[in-house]
């Protein structure tokens, strides 16, 4: 198994190409729809392209998960690690392609590395801003400097993120989650990757998802651990096997969920 080190400086070292990438094509590329009517774009499946390329060149034992590929080996022999492990790479080329299309920075590249179904590295990787935030769940780094969340002891000075309201009432119950809202000192839409950016850089508190992917979520639980946040599913159950996210403060997390579910 690879280092934390060896994962920080591979994706490191895609980042110029996905950043020249997003650069050719943000807010002038022509979009589909796939058959959940979520967007994509050839940015989306030019930045994945390269990104399995690498994975591939660079650790051929694994498994590789991307959104717009599926599933498939890093290499033509490639069953796990050489310990016998099962690693998976979960690439999200662009989280937030609706941002993405209007030409609004709030998306970013997930990349994953889970061992034995659970999460060990993620990166959150925003090209515009040319931040990069990479986490082992013990450790963030925020560019290279280590990162934490925010000290926030009360929902009464909290700035609650979440994607699309319109989710939460479509997949939750909505009335509890505007009590809680309410609660909160702020509640806004910066969502996608980048509400997970705010939470682990220090600039909000409680970012909310209600439905959620793999390739979503795999990367973004090693980040909100290692800034020392709480993360889980929407009923506060294991991230890595769930369908949402509750990511905060861990002083916070267990009256957050109490809030979503009364």
């Amino acid at each position: 198994m690879f280092t934390f080190q060896e994962f920080t400086d591979f994706v490191q070292s895609l980042t110029p190409t996905i950043r020249e990438t997003v650069g050719k094509y943000i807010g002038r590329v022509h979009v589909d729809y796939k058959a959940d009517d979520s967007p994509v774009t050839l940015a989306d499946k030019e930045i994945e392209r390269y990104i399995v390329s690498q994975i591939e060149a660079r650790f051929p034992e694994g498994v590789i998960v991307g959104e717009e590929s599926g599933t498939h080996p890093a290499s033509a022999t490639a069953n796990g690690g050489n310990d016998g492990q099962l690693i998976e790479w979960i690439v999200d080329p662009i989280d937030g392609t609706k941002s993405f299309i209007h030409g609004v920075p709030l998306f970013a590249t997930l990349i994953g590395v889970m061992v034995d179904g659970e999460p060990v590295y993620g990166t959150i990787y925003n090209p515009l801003l040319d931040d990069l935030i990479v986490g082992d769940n013990h450790v963030a780094l925020w560019n290279g400097v280590a990162t934490r969340m925010r000290p926030c002891d009360s929902l009464k000075q909290a700035t609650l993120l979440t994607t699309d309201i319109l989710d939460v009432d479509k997949h939750r119950n909505i009335h509890d989650f505007m009590a809680l809202a309410g609660q909160c000192r702020i509640l806004r839409t910066w969502g996608d990757a980048y509400g997970y950016c705010l939470l682990a850089t220090g600039r909000a508190d409680i970012m909310v998802d209600p439905i959620m992917s793999r390739w979503d979520l795999a990367a973004l639980i090693p980040v909100i651990r290692g800034a020392g946040g709480a993360i889980t599913d929407y009923y506060g159950g294991n991230p890595a096997t769930g369908d949402s996210i509750v990511a905060c403060g861990k002083s916070l997390h267990d009256e957050v969920i109490a809030c979503l579910n009364k």
